[in-house]
């Protein structure tokens, strides 16, 4: 379903990133004459949505929302549905209906290729993309139709503190504006105080966290010796929980120091980067430490709070990752590569499927043409530049993402038939 102008669409909006982006995206979308509807689950969601004659606020209870999506649906007369990550609850129920009803399922996701990306696909995201069940071979198939080299990144849309800022806020109205809705559940199993309090420590520390990953990050670059880097996600992050074999981040961090131990060479040494917006829910350096002590690798093993991650990605032998698209990064410099989640770049060309001790001692190089095909084909497909948390990202997302969206083909569909938006004058931005 889909029509190349707005005036024959009704789009309903489900939750969306922190922040004005979706409030913005609705405003561009009524120019093209289309019916713009917001389902609002707490006061959060109400907050950053600056249109209150088109909001709908959503009290009942969880179990009763697919009835009344269905019901929305009829009432709205809706074409299309808008949301942030396909796998929290109220989604992934929406989206099955979605599917059944034939509406067209516009999905918002972090970047495959952020931070100076975001990705913008049909129907599911992440584990749940397109991009599972294509080859590469496919993917250079259609390369065949451009002669367009990847784009370059832009030299900046925002920071990690706006997106800290617009977290902190919103969940500053579901702690203290949320009486209209008192049968809200959190997708996540913290509750929304404590959520609120680890956003606004961290907002807090973030000079003194700076001054700490500077200083890990010199002793480590300055070392003189051999380190591999392993990638941390959130512990709450939908990729981790929904598309990967652990619950728990300890897991993974004791996989993944025991296999050091047992196939790294001994003057090797391996450094845990956490994710740039880590709140400490988990006390990862205090699990390193201990897992280090049991496995004999005192000494060998560090902890890097946030930060960016190419001083320390540009002189690492391997890195290991669940499924971050910080992967991205890795292969990009043709680094090996080992992968424990479903990921999107998770192509037999490109990651290691070694054990891990072996990966450890004698990895496996990715194919770094294929790697750069791959990349190119997403870069010309679902990731759209800009950002959701800046106002000069919101900004040039916006200049793509809506005609993306009045599109009847979706992003691997329209660029295989021709029908895609060029991409030639986004290719640097300043």
């Amino acid at each position: 379903m889909g029509n190349a102008a707005g005036d024959k669409r009704a789009f309903l909006f489900l939750q969306g990133p922190h922040g004005p982006f979706f409030h913005r995206l609705g405003r561009m979308l009524r120019m093209t004459g289309a019916a713009v509807w917001r389902v609002g689950f707490n006061a959060g969601d109400r907050a950053f949505w600056f249109h209150p004659s088109s909001f709908i606020a959503y009290t009942g209870a969880p179990e009763d929302w697919p009835a009344r999506f269905e019901e929305l649906v009829a009432e709205k007369r809706i074409t299309d549905i808008v949301l942030y990550g396909d796998t929290r609850e109220i989604h992934a129920s929406a989206v099955a209906r979605a599917r059944d009803l034939g509406l067209t399922v516009h999905v918002f996701e972090e970047g495959y290729m952020r931070p100076y990306w975001v990705t913008y696909e049909r129907d599911g995201s992440n584990g749940h993309s397109r991009l599972m069940g294509m080859s590469v071979e496919e993917m250079q198939a259609a390369l065949q139709l451009s002669d367009m080299e990847a784009p370059l990144p832009p030299g900046h849309w925002g920071d990690t503190r706006q997106h800290v800022f617009y977290g902190a806020l919103y969940h500053w109205f579901v702690m203290f504006r949320n009486g209209a809705y008192k049968q809200f559940r959190a997708h996540r199993e913290l509750p929304v105080t404590l959520e609120f309090l680890l956003y606004l420590k961290r907002l807090v520390l973030m000079p003194v966290h700076a001054l700490e990953r500077t200083a890990a990050t010199f002793r480590i670059r300055h070392g003189g010796y051999p380190y591999h880097l392993c990638l941390l996600q959130l512990e709450h992050d939908a990729s981790f929980l929904e598309h990967s074999p652990f619950k728990r981040m300890v897991e993974f961090l004791e996989l993944v120091v025991e296999g050091f131990a047992r196939g790294a060479p001994g003057h090797h040494h391996l450094v845990f980067k956490a994710h740039p917006l880590e709140n400490g829910r988990t006390d990862i350096r205090r699990e390193l430490k201990r897992l280090a002590r049991k496995y004999g690798v005192k000494g060998r093993v560090h902890y890097v709070r946030g930060g960016k991650l190419a001083p320390l990605l540009n002189d690492a032998r391997t890195a290991v990752t669940v499924n971050s698209t910080a992967g991205q990064q890795v292969l990009w410099r043709g680094i090996p590569l080992r992968v424990f989640g479903r990921a999107v770049y998770a192509k037999p060309e490109f990651v290691s499927m070694q054990p891990l001790p072996e990966f450890f001692e004698a990895p496996q190089r990715p194919d770094n043409r294929a790697y750069k095909d791959y990349r190119r084909y997403l870069l010309e497909t679902s990731q759209v530049p800009g950002g959701y948390y800046s106002s000069r990202g919101r900004r040039q997302l916006l200049r793509l993402v809506v005609d993306m969206m009045l599109s009847p083909d979706d992003p691997y569909d329209g660029f295989a038939s021709g029908t895609a938006a060029p991409r030639q004058q986004l290719r640097l931005v300043t």
